[in-house]
């Protein structure tokens, strides 16, 4: 069995990655027994910290979200610029602790749970500033690192409360790229190591590593830095870019291994998906610097499961569904199988709580789908599919009513730019709705009798990449209703959706 596991993970590490596709930025691990978990940053999205679960690091499963009560995580007016930014998963006698930054609503807090399904408590707010905030626990004794002034700073604060016990302490700018953040700390033979990001989340992306005796320091860096990237002769070339924010994991045979964000770039240097989840085997020698992938390049792509996710509505939504900025469930209606939206007048190009719910896209070649009957809308009022990345960044597939008929139009927000790129009317209220996508274009396709579809439109993929419309984030696919400013008050807007359809391909 020690055998079979070992060569399971060493060719898992060269032909299947990402591990967790998709929108899925900033990677924090942490091992109890048999068990992994893996947390991930959410930004303007609610519920926040998405939490996954694998006995092999191989496939992995959400099991919930830390962060599922308004009371945890106030998002009002976070942006795909605010939000949850890194998040750090820790284990220490008997309780998980996560800790991270809410950039915009109140700043670094830490969290517990005897579960790390939860529930988890309230936030306990802490005092040292800066972002990507991480534990660190010896002796009895829990240090805190985060980045104010680009400094990386540590300090020790009591795990219970979070109240601040001695004073920040700088501990290394990093080898001179700009930001340095997403500080780690571990031990090992008798050295203390400080693992960080630098360049910024993009092409010049980097992990670096310096030690020291003492976890106070002072810290020497590795000769060899940079520990990763792909911004470099090596890695310039390869699809998988701007490779950084990692965090060390050991398993119970002692083998190391990190996980790590990157992006993949579509049609040149666009990505659309966002910062994904991804593992390289590193090697680690006693008394010695940890070399990651041998060195090189992390080369190769996941392996495509082809997975058919249907949601219907007849039960509460998995953790996977996320909304922008706390929801108001009032707007929110599951009934004889059906989820019906109500529009309210803020729209997905503001960061005003729209009418929305979606999952991330997670793979470059799909198919999505659903139903929607809009008989109860008025003219101006619209609903139907999404592919949202930013607030000024989104493409909508929806039905329009207008005083006298029903259309199906495809709008394209980039920047400023808002424009129909095509409409048809349909003679009817009900409709179904599929937009596809081949990594390079997303099809936009419409049915009345949900078999026989025509295409309305295609757009390029690149028009809703980060390169082009900016965040931090990725698509998200989802579902969505607006009210025309001129109908509130005189009558409701209620979008009926019979089901969700997601296939990978």
């Amino acid at each position: 069995m020690f055998i079979s596991v070992v060569c399971s993970l060493s060719l898992f590490a060269q032909d299947r990655n990402p591990i967790i596709p998709g929108f899925h930025p900033d990677p924090s691990i942490c091992r109890v027994g048999d068990d992994y978990y893996i947390v991930n940053s959410s930004f303007q999205y609610f519920p926040g910290v998405p939490i996954y679960h694998s006995r092999d690091l191989m496939n992995w499963e959400q099991v919930g979200n830390v962060l599922d009560r308004e009371s945890q995580l106030p998002l009002k007016d976070a942006s795909s610029w605010l939000g949850i930014y890194a998040p750090t998963l820790r284990y220490n006698n008997g309780i998980y602790y996560m800790i991270t930054t809410n950039v915009g609503n109140g700043g670094n807090f830490m969290v517990t749970a005897s579960d790390p399904r939860g529930p988890w408590s309230e936030p306990l707010w802490l005092k040292q500033e800066g972002i990507d905030p991480s534990l660190y626990f010896e002796n009895g004794k829990c240090y805190m690192v985060s980045n104010p002034d680009n400094t990386i700073m540590l300090c020790q604060i009591d795990a219970k409360s979070g109240r601040q016990l001695t004073p920040s302490k700088p501990l290394w700018r990093g080898t001179g790229g700009r930001y340095p953040e997403g500080p780690h700390i571990y031990k090992k033979d008798g050295w203390y190591y400080l693992l960080i990001s630098e360049g910024g989340t993009e092409l010049a992306h980097r992990l670096t590593i310096a030690r020291s005796r003492s976890i106070e320091g002072p810290y020497e860096a590795n000769p060899k830095n940079p520990l990763l990237t792909h911004c470099s002769m090596a890695g310039q070339s390869n699809q998988i870019q701007g490779t950084g924010h990692g965090d060390f994991v050991q398993t119970k045979d002692g083998r190391w291994w990190l996980v790590f964000l990157a992006y993949r770039n579509f049609e040149g240097s666009y990505h659309h998906l966002g910062r994904e989840t991804y593992i390289a085997p590193v090697e680690w020698r006693q008394g010695e610097w940890p070399v990651v992938n041998n060195g090189q390049p992390v080369d190769t792509l996941r392996v495509s499961q082809q997975r058919h996710i249907r949601t219907t509505f007849d039960r509460p939504l998995g953790p996977e569904w996320v909304y922008i900025q706390n929801p108001d469930s009032a707007m929110y209606q599951q009934t004889n199988g059906k989820l019906r939206l109500l529009g309210v007048p803020n729209g997905l190009s503001e960061d005003r709580r729209p009418t929305f719910v979606g999952r991330r896209q997670e793979s470059a070649v799909f198919t999505a789908e659903t139903r929607l009957d809009f008989e109860n809308s008025a003219a101006g009022d619209e609903a139907g599919l999404t592919v949202y990345q930013i607030s000024n960044g989104h493409i909508d597939f929806c039905l329009h009513p207008t005083r006298q008929s029903m259309t199906v139009a495809l709008k394209v927000r980039v920047k400023s730019l808002g424009v129909v790129t095509k409409s048809v009317k349909i003679p009817n209220t009900c409709c179904s709705l599929r937009v596809r996508s081949d990594g390079r274009m997303y099809y936009f396709d419409y049915s009345l009798d949900g078999r026989n579809y025509k295409e309305l439109d295609r757009v390029d993929c690149a028009l809703v990449s980060t390169e082009v419309v900016g965040g931090f984030t990725g698509v998200v696919l989802g579902m969505y209703a607006k009210k025309d400013g001129k109908n509130v008050g005189k009558s409701d807007s209620r979008a009926d959706f019979d089901y969700f359809d997601y296939q990978e391909q």
